[in-house]
């Protein structure tokens, strides 16, 4: 059985003109690697979305989302490679 190392951070970017704090929390799900994402918008609404790597990128799955969580998917993808290279052991 293979263990998958528990990863969770939050990083604030600005997106929409507002700064927003963006939770990530890495699973699996089917097998595969994902990343949980969640962030509030400007009525404090909570939005969750998924994040998966296809073709060496992250890309967040298929789902109706507002236009500036979708506009900063690079951002979350070198996130993610950022705190997976971290969090490496030496």
């Amino acid at each position: 059985m293979s263990l998958i190392r528990n990863i969770q951070f939050t990083e604030l970017l600005k997106a929409d003109g507002c700064l927003r704090e963006f939770n990530f929390r890495r699973s699996s799900a089917d097998g595969k690697i994902v990343f949980n994402v969640d962030v509030t918008d400007g009525r404090n609404n909570r939005i969750y979305f998924q994040m998966q790597k296809k073709d060496a990128d992250w890309k967040i799955q298929e789902q109706e989302l507002p236009a500036w969580v979708i506009k900063n998917e690079t951002n979350f993808a070198e996130l993610i490679e950022k705190e997976l290279s971290e969090s490496e052991p030496a």
